[in-house]
């Protein structure tokens, strides 16, 4: 048997499945948000096959993006990493994963990223690249700043939205927009929250910007977020002119707060909000609140008599 030769696929394959492991396939979900578009345009094109199928492409591209990005900040903060109980077990700052292999990788998914995202329409692919170059920002700079930190994530999921509906040429409602960044606003004080209580003494020495925040401060952003989240959807089921006139949407709303609260539950009581893709996968009563918003959400626009 050639053992060298083994040897070599075994590492190939090692090597594979860490820059995977780095690329982050769950938080690929956080690219659903492109849908919204499609779901709540005007038109109604959830259905329409070439704008599915544009959608479906315009996700695959961002899923490649944003894992650009997670390789980009994992070589930039592998010392930093290997002072985290939890991150220093990623494959670069444990050493699963060598650098130069994670440097290819994030050259050649940038360069196939962009420019398929360009091909797909150069609105879209502008887009694409505030998003990229957002990220960049937040990662050597931004994430440092109190408070403008946790708005540039916020920014990160608008730009999401945008991308969608540019790439299918619809208009959503501003409310839409507006309750996208107040619930990522939610998700990333949330991750803060996490970080500050898991490191606790030793916060700053990971990221320096945890020094500016104290719990109570961050539960407090928390209230205010999350009660204009409510109120924010709550205006867009009944004024958005695309909605149907009946009000149904309105019927969303007990589920979409529930979802809210178990959230908030899971940030105070099991510390869960680190990894809120992780949250989502795991917690079957948020499962299935979002699951069930979606069904009826599609109902009301698109199953619902005179629709």
């Amino acid at each position: 048997m050639d053992w060298p030769h083994v040897r070599a696929g075994l590492t190939v394959w090692s090597q594979l499945t860490a820059l995977l492991e780095t690329m982050r396939p769950k938080q690929w979900a956080k690219n659903l948000i492109l849908f919204v578009g499609l779901i709540f345009s005007d038109d109604r094109l959830l259905f329409h096959l070439p704008s599915l199928t544009r959608s479906v492409l315009a996700f695959l591209l961002f899923c490649l993006l944003s894992s650009c990005i997670y390789i980009l900040n994992d070589l930039t903060d592998i010392e930093k990493d290997r002072n985290h109980p939890v991150k220093r077990h990623r494959p670069l700052p444990s050493g699963r994963l060598r650098p130069r292999v994670a440097q290819v990788a994030l050259v050649g998914g940038l360069a196939v990223g962009l420019t398929g995202a360009f091909r797909l329409g150069v609105g879209f692919g502008l887009v694409g690249l505030a998003y990229f170059l957002i990220n960049i920002a937040y990662s050597f700079y931004l994430k440092n700043v109190v408070i403008v930190d946790v708005f540039t994530i916020a920014a990160g999921f608008v730009l999401r939205a945008v991308a969608g509906a540019v790439v299918i040429g619809v208009a959503i409602s501003p409310w839409l927009y507006v309750v996208t960044i107040l619930l990522a606003l939610f998700l990333a004080i949330g991750k803060r929250r996490h970080e500050l209580i898991l490191l606790e003494n030793g916060s700053g020495a990971h990221r320096r910007v945890l020094e500016e925040y104290t719990a109570p401060l961050l539960d407090d952003m928390l209230s205010v977020v999350m009660a204009s989240t409510v109120i924010a959807y709550s205006l867009y089921t009944f004024t958005a002119k695309n909605l149907p006139p009946n009000h149904a949407m309105m019927l969303t709303i007990p589920v979409a707060l529930y979802g809210l609260f178990r959230y908030l539950y899971l940030i105070h009581r099991k510390n869960a909000g680190g990894a809120p893709e992780e949250v989502l996968f795991q917690d079957k009563p948020l499962l299935a609140a979002i699951l069930l918003w979606g069904v009826m959400v599609v109902g009301i626009l698109y199953l619902a008599p005179g629709n």
